[in-house]
Order: C-alpha cells, then sequence, then structure tokens
C-alpha cells in the first residue's frame, strides 16, 4: 500500500485547493523573483501575468486540460480549452482578446474522428470569444503514455489596468455571476452515468464580454476578480480573502445553485460550492457600485442569474465563515478536487 508522506505526487496536488498551492509554492516558485518582472510575475499566483505595454498591460496566461470524458454535456475539452484561457485573461482585466496558442498531445489510436470533433468545438468557441489561434504545436505518444488527449492553451490579451484576485477591501460586496458547480457536477454525472430529472449541464462559455460590461458599470470601484474553477467558490475565496488579509462572510441562501446541480450534489454527496465552474467569475465590488455591477451582469445573457452572495469583513482574516439563514459555520477550503480530471 502506498504511503501519502508528501514525496511523491498525489492527484490532491492538481486539485486546485490547499495541496496545490503548497505544491507550487514550495517546488515552482523557487527563485521565481530571480529577474524581477515590471508588473504581476508568477510569485503573485494569479490567474495570469501582467506586463506594462506602453500605458497598456499586456496580460498573458496559459492553462493545460486533461479531462476525462472527452465529451461531456454542455461541452468538450476543445471547448473548455479556449474557454479557460479567454476566461483567466479577463480575471486580470484583459477583454481585448489578441490571440492564442495551442499544443495538442495525442495518445496513438486516438480515433481522427475525434480530433476533428474536438477541433471544431474549438473554431467555434474561438468564434464566439473573437479570438484567434495563431501558434500552436502537436505531438503524438506511444499507447498508454497518457489518455488520449491532452491540450495546452495560452492567450494574450490588453487591459487597461490590472484586477488582482488579492484586492479584497474590507466592506467589499462579492458577486457571482450565475449558477455554481454546473461543470464539476454535469462532468460527474457524464462520468458515472448518473440520470437526473433536470437538464444538467456544465457552464463552460468565454466570460470576457460579460466582464467587460462589469467593468464598464464598475470601473475603479472592481476591486478583485477570480473564476472558481478546481476547488469552486469555496477554494477561491478563501485565496482571495487570503491574499488581501481579510475574512468573507458568505450568504448561502443568496449563492444561486441550479435545480439539477442542486440535485445531482445531493445524490453525489458533493457541496456544490467545492465542485468547478467553468464560465462564472467571483467579482469583488465596492459596496456603493455592487448594485451597478450587478445590473449590468443580469443584463447579459450569461449573468442572468448573478448574485451578491457575500462580504469583506475584517475578521477572522484569511476565512470563510458561511451564514446558513439559521446558523454561521466556517467553510472549509478543499485540500484537493473531490471530481479529479475535470478541466
Amino acid at each position: 500500500m502506498s504511503r501519502d508522506d508528501g514525496t511523491r505526487i498525489a492527484m490532491r496536488h492538481g486539485g486546485g485547493g490547499r495541496a496545490m498551492r503548497r505544491l507550487i509554492e514550495e517546488v515552482f516558485l523557487r527563485g521565481a523573483d530571480a529577474i524581477p518582472v515590471d508588473g504581476v510575475g508568477l510569485s503573485a499566483m494569479d490567474d495570469g501575468a501582467a506586463i506594462r505595454l506602453g500605458a497598456e498591460w499586456l496580460i498573458v496566461t496559459t492553462d493545460s486540460h486533461v479531462i476525462q470524458p472527452l465529451f461531456f454535456p454542455g461541452g468538450d475539452i476543445g471547448r473548455l480549452s479556449v474557454a479557460g484561457t479567454v476566461n483567466d485573461l479577463a480575471m486580470m482585466g484583459a477583454t481585448r482578446l489578441l490571440g492564442l496558442t495551442c499544443g495538442v498531445i495525442i495518445e496513438e489510436g486516438l480515433p481522427r474522428e475525434v480530433l476533428e470533433r474536438v477541433q471544431a468545438s474549438m473554431q467555434v468557441a474561438c468564434r464566439e470569444a473573437g479570438v484567434p489561434i495563431v501558434a500552436g504545436d502537436t505531438k503524438v505518444v506511444g499507447k498508454g503514455e497518457i489518455d488520449r488527449l491532452m491540450i495546452n492553451t495560452s492567450g494574450f490579451g490588453l487591459a487597461p489596468r490590472v484586477v488582482r484576485d488579492a484586492g479584497l477591501r474590507v466592506g467589499d460586496r462579492l458577486l457571482v455571476t450565475g449558477t455554481v458547480g454546473d461543470h464539476g457536477l454535469a462532468v460527474m454525472a457524464a462520468r458515472t452515468g448518473l440520470e437526473l430529472d433536470g437538464a444538467l449541464a456544465s457552464d463552460v462559455a468565454p466570460i470576457h464580454d460579460l466582464i467587460r460590461r462589469a467593468l464598464a458599470a464598475g470601473g475603479e470601484a472592481v476591486t478583485a476578480m477570480k473564476d472558481p474553477t478546481r476547488g469552486g467558490v469555496a477554494s477561491a475565496v478563501h485565496e482571495m480573502a487570503g491574499k488581501a488579509g481579510v475574512g468573507v462572510l458568505l450568504s448561502e441562501p443568496d449563492i444561486p445553485v441550479g435545480d439539477a446541480a442542486r440535485a445531482a450534489s445531493e445524490l453525489l454527496g458533493i457541496d456544490p460550492l467545492h465542485v468547478a465552474n467553468e464560465g462564472k467569475a467571483l467579482i469583488g465590488v465596492r459596496p456603493d457600485a455592487a448594485d451597478a455591477v450587478l445590473d449590468a451582469l443580469r443584463s447579459h445573457p450569461l449573468g442572468r442569474r448573478a448574485a451578491i452572495i457575500g462580504t469583506a469583513v475584517s475578521e477572522p482574516r484569511g476565512k470563510v465563515v458561511l451564514d446558513t439563514g439559521v446558523g454561521r459555520r466556517l467553510l472549509v477550503e478543499p485540500d484537493g478536487e473531490p471530481l479529479p480530471r475535470i478541466c
């Protein structure tokens, strides 16, 4: 029996929670600041890097996608690879997209039809986002060396100002742009053959236009943004709170969860706050601008179920408290993703 003593990499180290952050800090951030960056670099552990480019900021991000199954209700690995990278750019304020790169690693024996379906889906997502794939790379490895297909995408965009995930201030309202848990639960339902009465589909979509609308409405009052992917809302809010040195009080009755996602979470015994989303954002906004940003989000097709779900508070610093409506409790941050290989 193998022993998880920290000397070998476990699945939890890729799950977006505490274990993954520790791994990055202890291994990949070694020497990260040896060459200074005029902006936001790797050590910030944000959704991307920000490099000063005249009066604007060049935002750069990269992401790898290893989802299983490759096709799931509402999307596939191709759509995910485009949307995930576009959304990481948007989280730092880059809604003016310049281009993407795409690296594909293919397992020997993968049916060509699968690859063609994925490529077609990527093209549809690129048209939705209005961004081209400008460079790429293809590798084929032996059967059994990977599981069918992996895709890496990098993205480049311009932002007039950088929005960090560390910018929350006491009093800020925390908004979510729609229902939570849809992506991870849709993937798990497809993986396990779970049948539900309601339609459960991933929320995977490029949301840069939605974010552009929020930034136009809120301006400098938008203080922080993060997309709740691996580890879900719970992990993302903990990271935002910890970096900003504030606490966050979440109102559970105000957090939107779709009926099908709620049913799936109850059947699987998984809290939707711990499940990945691929078409949602968490946005910190100064209190006097929160309603204007909320109205702007709800005016967009992808933001109709946006809601104000919490407030940044002074204590307990770095912690997230969940108000259930009948009491309060600490919201535990997952150590790793309860649903591995979902993005």
